[in-house]
Formats: C-alpha cells, structure tokens, sequence
C-alpha cells in the first residue's frame, strides 16, 4: 500500500443526509452514490458546524469551528493568515486541485481574489453556474464560451430564470468532466488530492435536465413532514425564518409548490450521481480506484417545506445540519458495507485527510485543535472519535432583506441521544430539547419539562465548556509579541 493515496473529494451544495437511497430514501435514484457507500463506509451522523455554506465550507477547509477561523456569516471573509488543508497537502507532495465551488470566503470576494492559502496548483472556480460571471476565475463560463458561446450569453443575461440545463451544458457535468480530465491526464509522479465541488441540489431548483424526471419517481416523494401550530411553542427565531426566509414565507406555497420544489431537489440529486457515477469510473479505467481515497459529503441540507422552513437558517433539525458522507479506500483498510452510527463532524475531514496524507497527529493538533481524524472510525480500528457535536449559528443567514435584525445567534449541542438548541439572545430563554432516539422527527420540544430538567442543565453545561474552551484554544486574533528582557516593565509595588 502506498503512504500516499491520491485522494478525491466529491462535494454537493446543501445536500440533506436523507436525499440518497443508502439513507433509506425510497424515492431516490442514486446507484452510484449507494454502490459507493456498499464499497466503503456510510456515516450516519455527520453534522455541519454551521447551516450556512460559507461558514460551515471554512470549517471544512480549515478543519476548525467558527471561533477558530472566523468566518461566521455568508458574506464572511476568511482571514489571510488562515490556512486551508490542501497547502499542507502541497507541503506533502501533492499535486492539489480545485474544479468548482469553494466558497470560504464572501462569494464577492472570491469573484475578485484568491485566499491566501488555498493551496490549490489547479483553481478551476465556479461558485454558482450563473452567478458572478464577470469574474476573471469562473472556469464554468470560460469553457461555456469555448462549447456553446449562445447558452453562455443566456446564462449572463437571463441568469436564474434559464430552466432545465442541457445535460452537456451542465455546471455539474462541466464539473464531473474537468475532473475526469485532471484524472486521465494525471502522471502519477506524485499523489494528487482533487477537489470536484458542485452547485446542485441547491436552489432555485428548477436547472436539472428534463431526462432526470424518466428516471426520479417522483410519486414516492413524500410531502413535507408538516405538524399544525408546530412552531408556536418554539423558539421565536423560527417563527421569524418560517416568514421571512430569503424565499419568501412558506405559508405562501402550495402544496403542489412545495412537491414541485422537491422534485426539481431530488432531480438534481439524480443528475449529480450519474455526473459523479462517471467520475468514478474514470478512477476504474486509470486503474487507481483502490488506492484513492474518495470522500463525497455536502455542506448542510436543505428543510424543503419540513418544519413550516425553507431551505437552510437559524434552526437545527436534522434536515438542515446533518449531511451525508461516505467513505471508500480499499487499500486503506476501510472495509465495504459498513454504517458508523457515532458522531462525526464535517471539519473531521481536513484531519482525516491529513492523516491519510501522512501528517502525524501532533503537527495536525497545531493547525486544528478540535478536528479528529475519522479514519480509525473508518477502518473499524476504533467505535468512535467524538461524543458530541456542535453546530453555531451567528447571524449567518439572510432573511428577505439581508442579515436578520435584531439578529439571530443560537448554538447546537447534540450528544448521542439528545440534541439541545440554545438561542442566546431571546429576552427571555429560549430553546429546544429533543430525545434523537425516541423522537428522531423533532416534533416534541422537551425543552423545560421538569422530566428532563437534569438532561437540559447537564448539557447547557456542556455546551458553556466547550464555548470557553475555544477561546482558551484560540488566544489572540493577531497573535502576540512579548517584551524582551530589557524591555519589562516593574510594576512591583514594594
């Protein structure tokens, strides 16, 4: 086996973890995405650590939470000193590259400039197909001017309203097929880590290919888990991302709105697993499949109508913060057909990868205090690598007319069985409780019952631990320069 796999990972944009068929979700059409988890190791409980993508893809990147890289909102800009795994992999001899969306800093800020410490020797950027087309970095339009210069004008002029893209002018497939290209073309000189990041399933919904629905059945997807007055009770918070949702408030939508939402949803996840079947088996016709390193996982999920929510925001169901991940490196030890049902964290990754590259532990714990390898959960050497997960929410979304205000702040605290939200600035205290085995649809609020007064105080407990443990983590934004010898100041009084 060699010390060095290449390593792929495959990255969907607001992907929830039930959109797939290994998941259990009988209306799918996923068979590339379910043999892959058959071939290597599903993860049932993958939580984001914010439900916005650029926070949560800084986590990723960087391997820290939010308090470490300071990216708390959409338009967020990574701070230049901060450094992105794949520069360590560079460090390490790999050839890195990146083909589509990154997005750890403002997308506006990365239409106009690289961060700092990317790391990437290929930078094929593309954030959204149709979004910020006049940027110097968008390979997507780029190459669209190359194929078909008119469905290129369309896009820059017609932007979000072009409905149902040609298969062979997809962003996805521009994506699947740049990444097929860096494979076949790859020497093997050295390791390469590939990055094949898509927009899809993401909103607006309606730019899959009309072939998918011949293959989708739409008539098992089911309707929106709905509960009358469900957010009466609950934290205030919700009732204001149920109204004013950037898309609008869902009490708007129909019920046929909301199943074509859904549909448009589950037909870009099936375009994405024939796009991504491809790419997998280019690693098959190059003969290195059993020596890459793949990794398909997405940024946070999508509520689509579940809840009275849309889309993504101040909340912390499931639905919205717990993703998919799927492992598979046969010549790594990961065994196929395994379900880990321990708690992983989306910025595991960055150590994860970094392990496999050969980084040791001690160097990895320097860059990324709080992020765990997974690989021993992986190859079955170990049950678990951590017993809980949080996931922060700094005002980070955007309400129908920009960041909320007042704003919104709230912190998740999930262990093994319970999952307690906290909204730090209600004027009185306000929050939700949920037993995850016993009510893993979140419909029933434990929050303040004196049945589970011990559970909730024991966790905000917790929760108050690990909030202070990452500033003693941290210490000073800009470092520090300590006085000389010569240059103390007594303060001694006698």
């Amino acid at each position: 086996m060699s010390s060095q796999p290449n390593i792929l990972l495959i990255m969907t944009d607001q992907q929830r973890f039930d959109s797939l068929g290994c998941y259990g979700f009988e209306a799918a059409y996923t068979p590339n995405l379910d043999q892959l988890a058959a071939d290597g190791v599903l993860f049932e409980h993958c939580y984001v650590n914010n439900p916005i993508c650029t926070p949560s893809r800084a986590s990723l990147m960087t391997g820290k939470h939010l308090p470490g890289h300071g990216v708390y909102k959409l338009y967020d800009i990574l701070p230049s000193e901060e450094v992105l795994f794949p520069e360590h992999l560079q460090r390490s001899g790999y050839q890195t590259a990146l083909l589509g969306k990154l997005h750890v800093s403002s997308l506006h800020f990365e239409a106009e400039q690289r961060n700092a410490h990317d790391g990437f020797d290929i930078y094929e950027w593309c954030l959204e197909g149709c979004v910020r087309m006049d940027s110097p970095y968008h390979a997507y339009r780029q190459w669209l001017e190359e194929v078909n210069p008119e469905f290129c004008q369309r896009l820059m002029t017609e932007g979000r309203a072009v409905k149902h893209h040609p298969q062979e002018l997809h962003f996805t497939h521009w994506a699947a097929q740049r990444t097929i290209d860096f494979i076949e073309n790859h020497d093997g000189s050295q390791p390469f880590f590939c990055m094949m990041s898509i927009f899809d399933p993401h909103n607006p919904y309606e730019d899959y290919p009309l072939e998918m629905l011949d293959l989708l059945d739409a008539s098992k997807i089911p309707d929106p888990l709905l509960v009358d007055g469900e957010l009466d009770a609950k934290p205030e918070a919700l009732r204001r991302e149920s109204q004013h949702n950037y898309l609008g408030d869902v009490a708007d939508l129909s019920a046929d709105e909301l199943h074509k939402m859904r549909v448009g949803y589950h037909a870009s996840v099936t375009f994405a697993d024939q796009e991504i079947g491809r790419v997998l088996a280019a690693l098959e016709a190059k003969g290195i499949a059993d020596n890459t390193l793949v990794i398909f996982t997405s940024d946070h999920g999508d509520m689509l109508g579940d809840h009275h929510l849309l889309v993504k925001g101040a909340f912390f169901f499931d639905a919205n913060v717990r993703v998919p991940l799927l492992m598979r490196w046969p010549e790594g030890g990961i065994a196929g057909g395994r379900r880990i049902t321990s708690l992983v964290q989306l910025h595991d990754l960055a150590a994860t990868i970094l392990d496999v590259a050969g980084m040791a532990e001690a160097e990895r714990l320097q860059w990324m205090p709080d992020a765990a390898s997974l690989l021993p959960v992986a190859d079955g050497s170990e049950e678990s690598v951590r017993d809980y997960a949080v996931c922060c929410y700094r005002n980070s979304g955007i309400s129908t007319t920009g960041y909320w205000d007042p704003p919104i702040h709230a912190t998740m605290f999930r262990d093994e069985t319970f999952k307690l939200n906290i909204f730090h600035n209600s004027p009185e205290p306000e929050g939700e409780l949920y037993h995850m085995l016993d009510d893993p649809q979140e419909l029933h609020n434990l929050w303040d019952q004196p049945a589970y007064s011990a559970v909730q105080a024991q966790m905000t407990r917790r929760l108050a631990d690990w909030l202070s443990s990452q500033e003693r983590y941290l210490g000073a934004r800009g470092g520090e320069q300590l006085p000389t010898p010569g240059q103390k100041i007594p303060n001694k009084l006698h």
